[in-house]
């Protein structure tokens, strides 16, 4: 489940969106998000484009926390965004759905079928958004940087369960994910890659030990 709106038609999309008085903003490539929605007490889903949650330490170092694709969610209630060290940045020209989360949760909502649907698939999505930063943690926790790249590939790999992946996003945005130092993350790259680990071709690894 990834699709807020599945099983619900156009015209019920439509009426959802008239109960829940939702707001759509539109933000260029680079354009921060965050500002528009920072303190309000909010949902949101990207309906189209992609942007990221980033977290700037103090010494400038970037951390990508998240990456939000078409249909992600994220909120004051369920993402790390309240204070200043937090961004949300447009990575393409994006379209953001915004529901005020007093609305959402309007008890009168529970007799239209096509809210409970509604409100069904966002729990499913938002339960599975903790499991991913869970998973991330874990990525996180390994001390090299080989450990690092190996457990996101085989984190990659179950969800497609395919012997090769695309990157979602550069391979220095890669380095800000694993919270690595680029220059490093790049040359244990080509140790794997010496090595016969993988093969890299563009955003396409494919891995060759599997």
């Amino acid at each position: 489940m990834n699709n807020p709106f599945a099983e619900l038609t156009p015209l019920q999309i439509h009426k959802l969106y008239q109960l829940l008085g939702v707001h759509i903003y539109k933000f260029h490539k680079n354009q921060e998000i965050l500002p528009t929605i920072k303190n309000e007490n909010i949902i949101a889903i990207i309906l189209e484009g992609l942007a990221q949650i980033i977290h700037v330490e103090y010494n400038g170092n970037i951390i990508i926390v998240e990456d939000l694709i078409k249909n992600s969610i994220f909120g004051t209630n369920i993402s790390a965004t309240s204070t200043e060290e937090y961004q949300i940045i447009a990575k393409q020209d994006t379209q953001v759905l915004v529901i005020d989360y007093q609305k959402l949760m309007y008890p009168t909502n529970l007799k239209y079928s096509y809210y409970n649907i509604f409100l069904k698939n966002l729990f499913e999505i938002i339960n599975l958004k903790f499991k991913e930063k869970n998973e991330r943690i874990k990525i996180l926790e390994k001390k090299q940087i080989r450990e690092k790249l190996l457990a996101y590939f085989e984190l990659e790999h179950k969800k497609s369960r395919l012997s090769y992946i695309y990157l979602p996003f550069t391979f220095r945005d890669l380095a800000d994910y694993l919270a690595v130092n680029r220059s490093a993350m790049f040359r244990e790259l080509k140790h794997l890659k010496d090595e016969g680990f993988i093969q890299i071709h563009d955003k396409k690894i494919t891995l060759l030990y599997k």
